[in-house]
């Protein structure tokens, strides 16, 4: 059994679910970094993550957001591109202790 959050615990959220939903959209329009759309919404970075896979996360769950199983046919589609991951993932810098290879 999945538990809702209860909106009314907690500390309250800075962006309202409009703002959340434009930031969600400007990180996926513009493809800035989280740290630059976090700073245009007066947000940290580790909170825009939250707000756009909290985003993410609804559209799926609503059944009304899908991809399409299988590629369009058609003349004049060209299916060869490449496709670069550039998801961001918080590294840690090593410590100056420890020795370089």
């Amino acid at each position: 059994m999945h538990k809702k959050a209860d909106p009314t615990k907690g500390r309250p959220t800075k962006l309202g679910i409009e703002d959340q939903v434009l930031l969600c959209l400007s990180y996926w329009r513009e493809y800035r970094t989280l740290f630059h759309v976090a700073t245009s919404y007066g947000v940290s970075e580790p909170t825009a993550s939250r707000i756009v896979r909290h985003v993410e996360d609804c559209l799926i769950q609503s059944g009304l957001f899908n991809l399409p199983k299988e590629l369009p046919d058609g003349e004049g589609i060209d299916w060869n591109v490449v496709i670069v991951d550039a998801t961001e993932i918080p590294i840690q810098r090593p410590k100056k202790t420890e020795e370089k290879l």
